[in-house]
């Protein structure tokens, strides 16, 4: 009877013991269980926490491109309209250019045409020579009252009759825009070969402004 009582308080023990153990074990696998819960828990929000940041980040970064392409093309407009401006004002120097090109051809035009007057002037006060004057009315009228003619008036010399021709003033145009060599000739009625003789063209490019001998009055 002893035996059986020893027996059965040992397997007792042994049970208490067992399920002493498998409590513990368990209490130990919760504890380990919540840890790691707590764990994934903290992970996950630190996870989150960062990709909030980098969708933060993102949006930040996308408005700084849209504000970068906005600025990329005002600088492209405005560049364009300094392109522009310079081109302007390129030809504006271009036009000055040529407008000063031509005041100066007329200014040459203008002394060759002074200095031909005066060379062609210099062989009429040549021609010319101042005589004596002769008092020869009598001879005349005797003349003229034997003979019942008029007295000859003395014919003037060839020479000076074409040196008082080449005095004549000669017609100047002006150049205007959109004229031409052989519209300013045909409205004078003279041929372009005679008005750039006249003015003494290499060819018939003709400026702005610039003056033009087109005939003779």
């Amino acid at each position: 009877m002893k035996e059986e009582n020893y027996v059965i308080k040992s397997m007792s023990r042994s049970i208490y013991h067992g399920v002493t153990i498998v409590c513990g074990m368990l209490v130990l696998s919760g504890c380990v269980m919540a840890e790691k819960y707590e764990a994934e828990k903290a992970r996950s929000l630190n996870f989150q926490r960062l990709l909030a940041q980098e969708e933060k980040r993102t949006g930040e970064l996308d408005n700084e491109a849209k504000r970068g392409k906005k600025e990329l093309m005002e600088f492209e407009a405005r560049n364009r309209e300094l392109t522009a401006q310079v081109q302007a004002v390129r030809e504006q120097m271009a036009r000055v250019q040529e407008e000063a090109e031509a005041m100066k051809e007329s200014a040459l035009l203008e002394r060759r045409a002074k200095a031909d007057m005066k060379r062609a002037a210099a062989p009429v006060r040549k021609a010319l020579p101042v005589e004596p004057a002769l008092d020869t009315t009598d001879t005349v009228d005797l003349s003229a009252t034997a003979l019942g003619v008029a007295p000859e008036v003395p014919a003037v010399p060839e020479a000076v009759a074409s040196s008082m021709g080449s005095l004549r003033s000669p017609t100047v145009h002006v150049v205007k825009p959109g004229e031409t060599l052989y519209r300013i000739s045909r409205k004078y009625g003279a041929t372009v070969d005679k008005v750039r003789k006249w003015n003494k063209l290499p060819d018939d490019i003709i400026e702005v402004g610039q003056k033009l001998i087109v005939g003779q009055e």
